[in-house]
Order: C-alpha cells, then sequence, then structure tokens
C-alpha cells in the first residue's frame, strides 16, 4: 500500500463547492433579504452539476462515471455488508456512495430548474418571468420545496455512509477528499492533479459571482435610483435587491393623489374597491376629491387598467386572493394579506419616527412608488440613536465646570 492521488484537484473543488451551495441555499430559504444569495447559489449548483457531467467522462480514472456506475441492487447489497462490518472496502465511489451522487446530481437540476421556473411565477424574475402566472406556479413551489428536502435527507445518509466507512476502514474519507490522497495498492491508477482546470473553475465562479452582486444586482438597483431611498432609513440594506418590472405609470393619478399623500399603486386593491371610491369621491375619508368628470375617468381607467384583479406584481396577487368577492375595501390595511403579512410586527416598529403610520409603506419599502413590492426592496428601519441625551450631557457638563469656583 502506498500514498496515492485518487480525486483530482477540479473533482475535490466541485464536492466542497457543491456542498457549501447546497448549505448556503438551505440556510437562506426563507430570509427574503438573502435571497439573491439562494438564487446565487442555486444557479452556481447548475453550473458545478454541468461541469461535473462533462469531468465524469473526461476526469481522472477514479472521477470518471465508468468507474463507479453500480447499479441500485448493488448499492443495496453493499449496504447489507456494511451493516454485518464486513464490506470491501473501494478505492474510489463504493456502490452506495455512487448511486447517491447520482440521486444528487439529478435532484439538484430538479430543484435548480424549478426554482428558476418558481421564480419567474412567484416573482416574475429570472430566467423564467412570465412563463407561469402566479396562480399557476403554486405546484411547482411544492415541487421545488419537497425536491430540497429530498435532497437534505440523502446528503444527511451520505454523510452518515462517510462516517460509517470511514469508522469500519479505519480512513478519514473525508480527509482524502480534501487532499485527494488515499492508501492504495501500487498498481492502482493515478490521477493527475489538474490544476490549471481548477484554476479555470475558480476563475468562472468567481466571475459569476462578481457579476452577478455588483454588476446584475448592484447596478441595476443603481439605475433605478434606489439607494438614494434606501438611505432615507438607518435600516440595514437588504442583500437581495432585485429589481421589480416597470409598471404603467399615470402623470394625472400621480400629481392628483399625490398632493395630498403618498401614492398607492392601483394593484393593491381590487378595481371594484377603485370605482367605489371613485363614486364616492366626496366622502373620501372626511373630504371631497371634487374632481371633474374628465379627471375621474381618466383616473378610474388607470386603476381599473392596473388593479389587484390583474396581478402585475406578486402582492396584487396576493392581497387579490385575500379579498372575499363581495368585499371593496378602501384601505390597504384592512385587506386580510396586509394584515397577515404585518402581523409579527412589532409595536416598537410602528412607533418608530421613520414610521409612524401603517399607510407609510415607503418607510419599509423602497419600490412603493413604482408599486413592485419586491422583497428585496423591503427592510424595517431602525430608529435613529437619541442625540438629546447627549446633549444634555454635554450641558450639565458645561453648567458642573462653570459653577466651580
Amino acid at each position: 500500500m502506498q500514498r496515492t492521488l485518487i480525486w483530482d484537484l477540479p473533482t475535490r473543488l466541485f464536492h466542497w463547492t457543491l456542498a457549501s451551495c447546497f448549505a448556503i441555499a438551505w440556510l437562506t430559504s426563507d430570509g427574503d433579504r438573502w435571497h439573491a444569495v439562494h438564487v446565487f447559489a442555486g444557479y452556481l449548483m447548475l453550473g458545478l452539476v454541468a461541469f461535473r457531467v462533462l469531468w465524469g467522462f473526461v476526469g481522472s480514472h477514479f472521477s470518471r462515471f465508468a468507474t463507479f456506475w453500480f447499479g441500485p441492487f448493488e448499492a443495496i447489497a453493499y449496504l447489507k455488508e456494511v451493516a454485518k462490518g464486513h464490506a470491501a472496502r473501494h478505492v474510489g465511489h463504493n456502490p452506495t456512495g455512487s448511486v447517491a451522487i447520482y440521486i444528487l446530481l439529478a435532484m439538484t437540476v430538479v430543484v435548480g430548474f424549478s426554482g428558476i421556473v418558481t421564480m419567474g411565477g412567484d416573482e416574475q424574475q429570472g430566467l423564467a418571468a412570465g412563463w407561469f402566472s402566479f396562480a399557476q406556479i403554486g405546484l411547482l413551489k411544492k415541487l421545488h420545496e419537497a425536491g430540497a428536502m429530498l435532497m437534505l435527507l440523502v446528503v444527511a445518509g451520505h454523510v452518515t455512509g462517510v462516517i460509517v466507512e470511514s469508522l469500519q476502514h479505519k480512513e478519514n474519507l473525508a480527509r482524502s477528499m480534501v487532499t485527494g490522497y488515499k492508501q492504495a495498492d501500487a498498481n492502482t491508477p493515478q490521477a493527475t492533479a489538474r490544476p490549471l482546470v481548477a484554476v479555470l473553475m475558480l476563475l468562472a465562479m468567481l466571475s459569476f459571482g462578481g457579476w452577478w452582486f455588483y454588476y446584475a444586482i448592484d447596478r441595476a438597483i443603481d439605475g433605478q435610483g434606489w439607494h438614494v431611498k434606501l438611505e432615507k432609513g438607518v435600516g440595514e440594506e437588504p442583500h437581495v435587491k432585485f429589481v421589480g418590472k416597470q409598471l404603467p405609470d399615470n402623470k394625472l393619478w400621480r400629481d392628483e393623489c399625490g398632493a395630498c399623500h403618498a401614492v398607492f399603486y392601483p394593484a393593491l386593491l381590487p378595481a371594484r374597491s377603485w370605482e367605489k371610491m371613485m363614486a364616492e369621491q366626496d366622502k373620501h375619508f372626511g373630504s371631497d376629491l371634487g374632481f371633474d368628470q374628465a379627471t375621474t375617468d381618466e383616473i378610474l381607467k388607470f386603476m381599473v387598467d392596473n388593479s389587484a384583479d390583474k396581478h402585475l406584481v406578486e402582492a396584487a396577487f396576493k392581497i387579490e386572493q385575500s379579498i372575499p368577492k363581495e368585499a371593496s375595501p378602501q384601505r390597504i390595511t384592512e385587506t386580510p394579506y396586509w394584515i397577515n403579512k404585518h402581523r409579527e410586527i412589532a409595536t416598537s416598529d410602528w412607533a418608530n419616527p421613520l414610521v409612524k403610520t401603517k399607510n407609510n409603506c415607503a418607510a419599509c419599502h423602497a419600490d412603493a412608488d413604482d408599486g413592485t413590492y419586491e422583497d428585496g426592496a423591503m427592510r424595517i428601519p431602525k430608529a435613529p440613536k437619541p442625540v438629546a441625551s447627549a446633549a444634555a450631557g454635554t450641558a450639565s457638563a458645561a453648567t458642573a465646570a462653570s459653577s466651580k469656583p
């Protein structure tokens, strides 16, 4: 037995990068603030799988599919041997591990593409934007979540198998995937390191990351002026900075409604709500809008054409779905979806001087004026630190100093 290079550098880089991406994607799956990181990890995993398929044919000996092409019956037989404590040692992938690898590669493709399609329907963003409506995406979203859960179970089984085999054969399999070396017979085919391929892989991943987080996201935000809006508050900027699609606008609507309060994009209420509001404009929350007929007609048409019924954005779809068909709410804050979405916001956040009222949407939503209400444009601002106490302390110190003899 001698120390032999079994795993080439590209295979090891693939293995640990894929594992890291899966962990990152799993940990960022629930937080809107980290959505851009979640999506980046998903795209990178798909790219890694594409590389691994190619490397399975042109890589070093033990990285090629031909060396670990085991079937399910062989994998089951190997598991039985492991249970009995006398499983044969494999220098490369064992039968059970090989099946786990194929399952993980296949599941990565399923979860990755279902994630792309889910984002295209649920957020109307990404490569699959517009392929499906908000109403149609439910099943694919469940497939994406179920696939991720299955992957987690397979990963857990894979890790367990590595630990068990390491103990049975008294060798550190995880370390061998770091160093690339294992003890093997002298006639065992030895891998070549392939450092150039690994360097090109690393450069490709870094380039993609740089493009994703600097150009595709930050540059797009700068173009929309979102940083200016975010700087109005003192809260953390979200890591998710997707720009929502540009919605139709109307200068007359914006000027007339914005003259008295912040504009609320029509997608936040159904058409029947806007129709009722304009029909009763003399009772508009204690005031009379006093629009002439031409102004009323133009503003009402714009609001109806872009109401929640049209499902222009995710918020519109969810708001419209939550409102009973016979109801025509006049306040966005009275809709069931809005109430449920904001139920966990602390009283102290509502009392924040940067928020003050529940209808101050722009305090937390950087794209409130645009009407898109993207998840990534939302953050709760932190209340400014009090300065009065510091000033009072300075004044007290000055007074005390002046009173000294």
